[in-house]
């Protein structure tokens, strides 16, 4: 006799109390999941880290991940909500467990600090290349979204927070920060090669611009567009070159000194730059006046606070220091934001950025800074007023 066939309605209710049971086993929250993930990747990468601390799991775990554990943590909770509300069922380890928001978090902070390829992470972690992909793409979406009240243009009272320490620093009235551009450089397929991503170095490279203050915190930045083309144009293309023109934004308090000079607000950068009514560049000549000449050193030390925080930002998350291979040029600019609102999140949290990690070069090493020759009469007129100010400051300093 021939076996009964059941029947296809027995069939559909058998899959879906299968499907409910597998379900049922997956839990809300993956935290507790895989608790103990520090202690096996501490065992397991200590001796190779390379880290100053030695044996210092508090040192290491700031060497692996440019974070102290009490940030680590605040990030974790900016992200959770995002990392645990879409099915986890595919993030799993090699044994088997579901991957804690903790460890997703670490496992994307690791790629983003050392650059290495999602196979060394991965096995870092025991996890395959592409819970690594999948994992960090996941972590850069939702910080993105989280963590955007930490790069912001600046309150009033914050404004003039800054501008206090430019001046108690360098003696410069009304700065609000300076601004430099860097190149983040990647291999394209052939098919998306083009003169608009190759830059004067013959790289293919994305441009990222950013505004720092004292504190090497970026207050704005503007990424996405191709390297190759001038920082001016970069400026140009940007936000906030069309607020500060339209006179919305660096249009506070203007200081008035004795002759009747006025200082507004502006920012300094360097010979890339236009000099503009906002913006303050040094002065071009092989041949300065003492005058000119104090204006540059003062003008360039600011100035270096932007060189510097690129360096560190590259130099503590290395992904953007390492040629990408073959990056979605759209996904790019949201790691390239993810990477600048870590570095303001250390700073925000008063955990200290690793000098020692910075890089030791030039963040832009062998590009060459194309002296741009517009110069606008009101941003002349600033910066004379700016360079007479800081030489009858020096003269005061050396008569008393």
């Amino acid at each position: 006799m021939a076996p009964t066939k059941k029947s296809k309605k027995r069939n559909k209710d058998s899959k879906k109390l299968k499907k409910r049971k597998n379900l049922s086993v997956v839990p809300m929250e993956p935290r507790a999941s895989d608790p103990d993930w520090w202690e096996i990747f501490w065992h397991k990468n200590c001796s190779l880290s390379g880290s100053p601390g030695g044996d210092d799991e508090a040192v290491g775990f700031k060497y692996f991940f440019r974070t102290s554990k009490k940030t680590f943590d605040y990030i974790c909770s900016l992200v959770r909500e995002d990392l645990i509300s879409r099915p986890p069922s595919g993030l799993i380890n090699i044994e088997g467990r579901l991957l804690s928001v903790e460890k997703q978090v670490a496992i994307a902070m690791r790629r983003l600090a050392s650059g290495e390829s999602q196979v060394s992470v991965g096995a870092a972690f025991g996890v395959g290349q592409s819970t690594v992909s999948q994992v960090t793409w996941r972590f850069v979406e939702a910080l993105e979204q989280r963590a955007k009240h930490h790069l912001q243009w600046p309150s009033s009272s914050r404004l003039e927070e800054i501008k206090s320490h430019f001046e108690a620093c360098f003696s410069l009235p009304n700065c609000c920060g300076a601004i430099d551009a860097t190149h983040i450089i990647m291999t394209l397929p052939a098919v998306q090669t083009s003169d608009d991503w190759c830059d004067t170095n013959n790289n293919y490279s994305m441009f990222l611009q950013g505004i720092v203050d004292h504190q090497m915190r970026f207050l704005d930045i503007v990424t996405g567009w191709p390297g190759a083309m001038t920082t001016s144009r970069l400026l140009k293309c940007s936000q906030i070159f069309k607020l500060c023109d339209a006179g919305e934004r660096l249009n506070g308090n203007v200081k008035k000194f004795s002759g009747g000079s006025e200082i507004r607000e502006y920012l300094v950068g360097g010979v890339g730059y236009p000099l503009l009514p906002w913006l303050i560049t040094p002065y071009e000549s092989d041949n300065l006046s003492p005058l000119k000449f104090n204006f540059n050193a003062v003008q360039g030390a600011a100035k270096s606070l932007a060189v510097r925080a690129f360096s560190q930002l590259k130099g503590s998350w290395r992904i953007l220091n390492k040629v990408m291979w073959r990056p979605d040029k759209r996904k790019l600019p949201s790691i390239i934001l993810v990477c600048c609102l870590l570095q303001n999140i250390i700073i925000d949290n008063g955990d200290e950025l690793q000098p020692d990690v910075a890089l030791s070069g030039h963040h832009d090493l062998g590009y060459q800074e194309h002296c741009c020759k517009q110069l606008d009469p009101l941003g002349n007129n600033l910066r004379e007023n700016l360079a007479k100010h800081l030489h009858q400051n020096k003269e005061r300093v050396c008569s008393s």
